[in-house]
């Protein structure tokens, strides 16, 4: 049988949201490649025989370089093998699905990109917190703040609604460019910590207070959302 790389979104990291498609690709996978936020419980959706290999990508944690990663993929697909290479939430967001995909092609290997719920909208939707509304928002913006200092801060501070990931270690500066920009210190936040897990966690607090709502607490992962549709989450949350 040839080989094949399946680049698959594992959503929020629980079984209880993977794709039904995800689950049917673990289940015959000869070789899983993950990631470190990618549930525990995940693993025992594939084939106790199945080649199991951590390769890191959590923040400030040591990792699996991608060269490393992208010959991983090469290799054991060349070796005529079924690969699921497991990211944490949609591959296509964030997921660093190009190098990889590049790798397989200079290699001339079969690949398959398996979407997945990507936090940035299952996220504010667990909270109770909807990211369009007729009134106060109508429209959304998400990004990542892994490098706050290479976005247009003046832009994005007059959007609507901001859904924010990789924030969590920036927040002070993310507050600080906001404020600098002219939202207002009432502007309503949220942040959703392990969004979809037992281990979930809301901090509600305005902009001019988040920072002391949230102080002593590593915050990592979490989604930060930022605007009016905040408030909605009192008369929608179950």
């Amino acid at each position: 049988m040839s080989g094949k790389v399946y680049l698959v979104g594992a959503g929020l990291g629980s079984v209880a949201y993977l794709t039904v498609r995800a689950y049917q690709l673990l289940a015959v996978a000869q070789v899983l490649i993950y990631d470190a936020l990618v549930d525990t419980q995940l693993l025992q959706c594939v084939s106790p025989d199945c080649l199991k290999l951590d390769v890191g990508k959590r923040g400030g944690k040591p990792s699996t370089s991608q060269g490393e990663i992208n010959q991983l993929l090469v290799t054991h697909c060349q070796q005529g093998r079924q690969v699921v290479r497991l990211k944490s939430g949609d591959p296509f967001i964030f997921g660093r699905c190009s190098a990889e995909i590049a790798a397989l092609k200079a290699a001339d290997c079969k690949f398959e990109v398996v979407p997945g719920i990507s936090s940035a909208l299952a996220a504010p939707l667990l909270a109770g917190i909807p990211l369009t509304d007729p009134v106060l928002s109508r429209c959304f913006a998400v990004f990542t703040a892994h490098e706050p200092e290479a976005l247009n801060w003046e832009a994005i501070s007059q959007l609507e609604t901001l859904v924010i990931l990789m924030g969590g270690q920036h927040l002070p500066e993310i507050v600080h460019q906001l404020l600098r920009y002219g939202r207002p210190l009432s502007t309503p936040m949220a942040i959703i910590h392990w969004a979809g897990t037992p281990k979930q966690k809301i901090w509600l607090a305005p902009l001019g207070s988040i920072l002391e709502a949230t102080a002593g607490t590593h915050l990592s992962p979490v989604v930060i959302v930022i605007g009016e549709v905040v408030r909605l989450r009192q008369y929608l949350e179950p």
